[in-house]
C-alpha cells in the first residue's frame, strides 16, 4: 500500500451542483486541512460545508488563473453531464470539457494529481461478458455509444496526462450504480416507475455502490496516492427482480427490441429507457473490486442489498411493498371476518 503523502493543501472539485461532487468537497472541507474548491455553472443544491463556491466549468476562460492564482495542487474531476442535455451537449460536457480542465492543469506550477471520476458504464453491458469485469478488461470503444463512449474518451485524456507527466499522479475511479436515501439516477428513475418495464426473459445481476462508499473511497485517493485505474463497487450483487423485490415495484416483461421501452409505462412521468440503460436491465454487470481493496485498505461499509433498502425506505413506497401489502391483506381479512359477514 502506498504511503499517504500529506503535500496536498488546495482541491480543486468540479461538479459540486451534483450530489456526490457536493458531498466529496464537504467532506474533504471538514478535516480542516485542506482548501475546497468547488466548480461548477451551477450553483450547488447541496452544503459545501467550508468548501468555496466558483460559478464556472471545466470549460470556462477562467480556470487556468484560477488555478494558477489558487496554487491548486489536486484536481478532482467528477462534473458528468447526463443524456438529458442533449448529445452534442452532453458531449461537449463530458468530453471537451475534459480535455480543456487536463489542459488548464499545465498552468498551476503546483498541480500533481488528478483524480477522475468515472463509472462502471464505460465497460457496457453485454452477452457473453465476464461474470466481472476487472479494470484489465478491454473496453469496447468501437461498440461504445453515448455516455460510454464519453467515459471512455475521458478517462483517455487521464492516460495520456499520466504518460507525458511522470510527476502527476491520475487515479481514474470507476464508480458502480449509486443508490442510497434521496439519491436519483437515470437507473434509479427506472426503479421506481410505478410499473417498471424490463426486457422479458432476463433477470441480470447489478451491482451498486453507497454514496458515503463513494465518498470514502475518492478521498482515500485525494489524500494518499494511488496512481492507476481501480472499479469500486460493494462486494455483493443483487438480481433485477431482488431489486423490485425490496422496492416493491411490479416488473413487466417486454420484448427487448422495443425502444424505448420505458415509453409504455408511467403516463405524463414516464422515464425513457435508452440503450445503455437497457442493456444493462438485459445483461446486467459486475466488477471485481479486489484491485481497489488490496492497494487502499478500503472496502465499502454498505452492501448492495443495504444500500437499496435504505433506498426503499426513503422514498416512495411501491405497490407491493411489505406495509401495503400486509395492510391490504389486514383489509381483506376485515371484509370476510365471521362478525363482518354476519352483519
Amino acid at each position: 500500500m502506498t504511503s499517504p503523502q500529506p503535500t496536498t493543501s488546495v482541491v480543486l472539485v468540479t461538479g459540486v451542483a451534483q450530489d456526490l461532487g457536493a458531498r466529496v468537497a464537504r467532506a474533504l472541507a471538514a478535516g480542516g486541512d485542506l482548501t475546497v474548491i468547488g466548480l461548477d455553472l451551477i450553483p450547488p443544491r447541496h452544503e459545501l460545508g467550508g468548501g468555496e463556491y466558483v460559478h464556472a466549468d471545466e470549460r470556462s476562460a477562467i480556470l487556468p488563473r484560477l488555478m494558477a492564482d489558487r496554487g491548486v495542487d489536486t484536481v478532482v474531476h467528477l462534473g458528468l453531464a447526463s443524456a438529458a442535455l442533449g448529445r452534442a451537449a452532453a458531449k461537449e460536457a463530458n468530453v471537451i470539457g475534459t480535455m480543456q480542465l487536463v489542459a488548464a492543469t499545465q498552468s498551476s506550477p503546483m498541480f500533481r494529481k488528478l483524480v477522475i471520476g468515472s463509472d462502471a458504464a464505460v465497460y457496457g453491458a453485454y452477452g457473453q461478458a465476464p461474470a466481472r469485469f476487472t479494470e484489465s478488461t478491454p473496453l469496447r470503444a468501437a461498440d461504445a455509444a453515448g455516455l460510454a463512449r464519453d467515459l471512455i474518451e475521458r478517462e483517455q485524456y487521464g492516460a495520456a496526462l499520466a504518460s507525458r507527466r511522470h510527476d502527476v499522479v491520475v487515479t481514474t475511479l470507476r464508480l458502480a450504480e449509486l443508490i442510497g436515501a434521496g439519491v436519483t439516477t437515470a437507473l434509479t428513475r427506472i426503479l421506481t416507475q410505478s410499473v417498471v418495464p424490463r426486457p422479458m426473459g432476463f433477470n441480470p445481476r447489478l451491482q451498486f455502490l453507497h454514496p458515503a462508499d463513494a465518498v470514502r473511497a475518492l478521498t482515500a485517493v485525494i489524500r494518499e496516492d494511488h496512481p492507476g485505474v481501480f472499479n469500486v463497487a460493494a462486494d455483493d450483487v443483487l438480481s433485477v427482480s431482488q431489486v423490485l423485490s425490496i422496492l416493491g415495484r411490479p416488473g413487466v416483461g417486454l420484448p427487448p427490441s422495443l425502444r424505448p421501452i420505458g415509453d409504455f409505462f408511467g403516463g405524463r412521468n414516464a422515464v425513457k429507457v435508452n440503450n445503455d440503460q437497457l442493456a444493462l436491465l438485459t445483461y446486467g454487470r459486475v466488477m471485481d473490486i479486489t484491485r481497489f481493496t488490496a492497494t487502499t485498505g478500503v472496502r465499502p461499509q454498505y452492501s448492495s442489498r443495504r444500500a437499496v433498502e435504505e433506498f426503499a425506505a426513503f422514498g416512495e413506497p411501491g405497490m407491493l411493498s411489505s406495509h401495503r401489502v400486509d395492510a391490504l391483506i389486514e383489509q381483506v381479512a376485515h371484509v370476510l371476518s365471521p362478525r363482518n359477514a354476519r352483519g
